[in-house]
């Protein structure tokens, strides 16, 4: 099997595993720990694939790592405990005797799919790992810093905001929360662009790596992310106002 065919049957695998990981928990938000994790094993594992050298390889296999592994603790933490999110719950409701099958190919194996369309400027990076970083991957390692601190902060502040119990059932709207409804969002999808500028300087990773930032953007935006946890905070009274006054995803100066 050539390059890309082997870290596919990897991921394959990877995402079976998780899936008869949820059905031990009986909870199909495990797929959320395994997001992150994914990245970081298919990081290393198409370094190794590849000889194991370059500069530029090491430097993204330590930021994704440094990204997947507090992204999937982060998750891990705020679920251990509680009920399933509420998504699955969703989902498990409306499939009904077709839960397990569609919870396979729509949550494992699609997710295993779209993890994979994401790291593609990771993995042409660790395809061809020769060369320098230059001016423009250490653009893009200010970028992806960026973002890190922009997607950390927002999760800290919104799990300290949660331990409150005086805040239950009120939205958090100060801090990073004031600027942009999503921080969290927002910083995770600017640290792709990080790496896809990291990408830009090795042949074949500013056109056809730019598929994983556009990809992330899309899920974020349009799909998983953003629409679907609106749709639930819409349940809050103070969501309203909140709505009105804060950008949905971009950082900005909040309306009075």
């Amino acid at each position: 099997m050539n390059y890309y065919s082997t870290l596919g049957v990897m991921l394959w695998g990877y995402m079976t595993l998780w899936f008869l990981i949820s059905l031990i928990k009986r909870r199909n938000d495990v797929a959320d720990v395994a997001w992150g994790v994914g990245f970081v094993l298919l990081a290393w594992t198409s370094f190794f694939l590849s000889g194991g050298s370059g500069a530029r390889g090491i430097l993204v296999g330590i930021l994704v790592s440094i990204w997947g592994l507090r992204l999937s603790w982060h998750i891990h933490a705020r679920h251990r405990g509680k009920p399933e999110d509420f998504r699955y719950t969703t989902w498990r409701r409306e499939w009904g005797k077709w839960f397990y099958a569609r919870s396979y190919a729509q949550v494992y194996l699609l997710q295993g799919a779209l993890l994979f369309l994401v790291a593609l400027p990771m993995l042409i990076i660790n395809r061809r790992p020769r060369g320098t970083v230059g001016f423009l991957g250490g653009v893009g390692v200010c970028v992806w810093l960026f973002g890190f601190l922009f997607e950390s902060i927002g999760d800290a502040e919104l799990a300290r905001f949660a331990r409150d119990p005086h805040n239950r059932r009120k939205i958090l709207q100060t801090g990073l929360w004031q600027y942009t409804r999503h921080p969290n969002y927002f910083g995770e999808v600017v640290q792709w662009w990080g790496i896809w500028l990291l990408a830009v300087g090795v042949p074949g990773g500013g056109w056809f790596g730019i598929i994983g930032p556009l990809t992330i953007t899309f899920l974020i935006l349009k799909v998983s992310g953003i629409p679907m946890l609106e749709k639930k905070m819409a349940e809050n009274p103070d969501f309203t106002d909140y709505k009105r006054r804060t950008s949905v995803f971009l950082p900005w100066i909040p309306k009075r």
